[in-house]
């Protein structure tokens, strides 16, 4: 009995030392920040100088776990865009058999999309607190949960292809093709949540490199194989647009194996199911799902409102929005550094880290996306040119893009900052931040200026500036408070 007082004792010891060692690194670096912010720092040069250390670091470190998850965003967008290339040579109702199976597969992933955002939250906190057994544990649970929301997203897929393209409107020569696609897709779409899933969970230890080397081989294999099967080359079938499903799911069966073999040795068996990390999990997803919902669902009365000008518009609205997309590439990645270093730095009690990883992180993204917005303000013609020489649709394309340069500086920040709130588990505020912005501003704004007052496009497409302004100040406002201080994820 003694003996077992004594332990308890010298365990409860440790981790006093422990705190107290976190308080006063916490107390230093917010010392340091005080005299930085006052001008203190000139009176201390060498405080400067370890300030000025300490910032470097983590700037290097945003940058390693940005680029990787920047490329990786890329390459999991290239795979559908070379699938309509690749099924070109079929016809314009074979392109739009994959535009429609793949828009089906989208609104089903968007659907779970809280499962990897919940897996990466949760493993970088546990990571960043050093528990390493439930870090094991947790991976394990959620391929399990994985395991079973991608069965139910099999069945439900091929339950409702057919209804929700007949609701869609798609015409009947495009469902016949579209069918046996879009069923192969939902087939293989286990691989294609594994991947994300995985993905994550490697993403919340601090490794995006590994992810990336996955998605480059599923690229390489995917392009090697799906030309072959969709045409009948080299002695495979002819599959039609069949064959760029098949080769899907090949090639992102291959990289949830090899993910699974990286990782392998973080994976460990529990003896009982872990609620509290089950929890955990839906506590932080079902906001992100719901705001990928409700998200998604503005996106489509916006884009029927601006089909009301006409197709040459809708056409402009169209290529505007994918080169603007480029950006997103850089602020998706700062975004995904900024919630897994925050994550960590929460985990492990740093919540100074934690700020100075989100205004690194914002500044970086903020930079790269500012630059991509001179671009898109004074180069328009030259991009719009590259996708398309009908003069009206570079015209009206050119006004677009000048219009999103200037919403990409809020866009940046709205999204760095989504992503350290998510690393520190607020995502319902995120939630409401996104349909505020999208049901509150964009939409209303955009009605009014569009059907009622019948107003030039300029006003429809001035709308999304007003929304992301909107809810980066809703983000920043919730940042700045320090009420995410109070989520608890890990318990």
């Amino acid at each position: 009995m003694f003996v077992h007082q004594n332990s308890h004792a010298r365990k409860a010891e440790i981790e006093a030392k422990a705190q107290m060692r976190t308080v006063r690194s916490s107390l230093s670096l917010n010392l340091n920040l005080s005299l930085f912010q006052a001008g203190g720092f000139f009176q201390h040069p060498a405080r400067m100088a370890a300030m000025a250390s300490r910032v470097a670091q983590i700037r290097k470190s945003v940058l390693t776990l940005a680029l990787p998850v920047t490329i990786s965003t890329l390459l999991q967008r290239t795979e559908g865009i070379a699938a309509v290339f690749l099924v070109g040579g079929l016809g314009a109702t074979s392109i739009a058999a994959v535009g429609l199976g793949q828009l089906l597969a989208f609104i089903a992933t968007t659907l779970i999309s809280g499962l990897s955002v919940g897996a990466n939250v949760l493993i970088a906190q546990l990571w960043g607190a050093r528990r390493t057994k439930d870090v094991g544990e947790a991976a394990t649970h959620l391929l399990g949960l994985t395991a079973i929301v991608s069965c139910s997203l099999v069945a439900l897929g091929w339950s409702l292809n057919r209804v929700t393209m007949e609701l869609l409107g798609a015409e009947h020569d495009v469902i016949s093709l579209a069918l046996p696609y879009s069923n192969f897709i939902f087939l293989v779409i286990p691989f294609t949540i594994f991947l994300q899933v995985l993905s994550s969970i490697i993403q919340g230890t601090g490794d995006t490199k590994t992810p990336m080397y996955a998605l480059i081989a599923v690229n390489l294999l995917y392009l090697t194989i799906a030309y072959p099967l969709i045409y009948g080359l080299w002695g495979f079938p002819a599959l039609g647009i069949t064959g760029a499903a098949v080769a899907a799911g090949v090639a992102e069966g291959t990289g949830v194996a090899y993910l699974l073999w990286a990782c392998r040795k973080l994976f460990r068996k529990s003896l009982k199911i872990r609620h509290d990390l089950l929890r955990s999990t839906w506590q932080i997803g079902a906001p992100v799902s719901g705001e990928r919902i409700f998200q998604q669902a503005g996106i489509i009365l916006y884009t029927k409102i601006v089909l009301l000008y006409g197709t040459v518009t809708y056409a402009a609205h169209q290529v505007g929005l994918s080169i603007e997309s480029l950006s997103f590439l850089p602020g998706y990645g700062f975004a995904i550094a900024a919630a897994t270093m925050v994550g960590q730095s929460i985990g492990a009690g740093k919540y100074v880290r934690a700020k100075l990883e989100n205004w690194e992180a914002n500044r970086l993204a903020g930079i790269a996306m500012a630059s991509m917005g001179v671009l898109f303000f004074f180069f328009p013609y030259v991009l719009l040119r590259a996708f398309t020489s009908d003069e009206a649709v570079v015209e009206l394309g050119t006004v677009f893009l000048r219009i999103v340069a200037i919403l990409q500086v809020p866009l940046a920040l709205t999204m760095v900052l989504a992503g350290s709130l998510r690393g520190a588990g607020d995502t319902r505020f995120i939630m409401v931040a996104t349909t505020v912005g999208m049901w509150g501003i964009r939409l209303p704004l955009a009605a009014i200026a569009g059907p009622w007052l019948a107003l030039d496009v300029l006003f429809v497409w001035s709308a999304m500036i007003a929304d992301w302004t909107v809810r980066m100040g809703l983000l920043l406002w919730r940042y700045r408070s320090e009420r995410w201080k109070a989520i608890q994820v890990i318990h």
